[in-house]
């Protein structure tokens, strides 16, 4: 009888050991588990991260660009501004300019006409004060005879021979030219003088010596 309770005893501390063990590896499992969890979690967290750090770096490029259109919308707007502050008067200073032109054209033959000295010093007062006025709003004639030929400032009607002026001089003017402040708003219509014979030799010549060395 003894023997079976020590036996029943040993049967009964076996499946309490066995109990146990498969405690143990439960918990064991249990916290590999929550491990795994772990890693996983943060797995998805720094993946998370990367994404809005890479979506705030796009919100930040998208801004820079932004601005730097503003930047230069804001530039543009400003300088048209600026044009349409400075020059404002531009259309009605072209329309006007061909009166100018009238009043010289007639003071041009104003002494073949036989009339009154009166009407004569007038219409010099007239065209006087509107250069004045032309002149207080920036319009400014200008002065082309006995200047350099410029494509700037020039149009060039006709050349004509004269060996008294160095070649590309302006001889005579045709239709008088115009500033607006900095700005070129009409060209002065132009003779120049021509090439003379001489420097036509000069530069045939020159020519000619550029080919030879160039056979040489």
């Amino acid at each position: 009888m003894n023997f079976k309770k020590e036996k029943d005893k040993s049967n009964e501390f076996k499946k309490m050991d066995e109990t146990k063990s498969q405690s143990e590896e439960l918990g064991n499992n249990q916290k590999l588990e929550e491990n795994n969890l772990d890693d996983q979690d943060k797995i998805v967290f720094d993946e998370k991260l990367k994404s809005i750090e890479q979506e705030l770096e796009n919100y930040k490029d998208r801004f820079l660009r932004k601005a730097a259109e503003f930047e230069n919308y804001k530039r543009r707007t400003e300088n048209d501004q600026f044009n349409l502050i400075n020059y404002a008067a531009e259309s009605f200073i072209i329309k006007l300019l061909p009166i100018v032109d009238d009043f010289e054209r007639s003071m041009e033959h104003i002494d073949d006409i036989d009339n009154n000295k009166a009407v004569k010093e007038g219409i010099k007062l007239v065209y006087e004060k509107l250069l004045r006025l032309l002149n207080e709003h920036g319009v400014k004639k200008m002065q082309t005879k006995g200047e350099p030929f410029s494509v700037d400032f020039h149009d060039a009607l006709m050349q004509r021979k004269d060996d008294s002026v160095p070649p590309h001089t302006v001889l005579e003017e045709v239709e008088s030219g115009y500033l607006y402040r900095d700005k070129v708003i009409r060209h002065a219509k132009v003779i120049v003088s021509e090439e003379s014979s001489d420097d036509n030799q000069i530069s045939g010549e020159d020519s000619s010596d550029t080919s030879s060395e160039n056979e040489n």
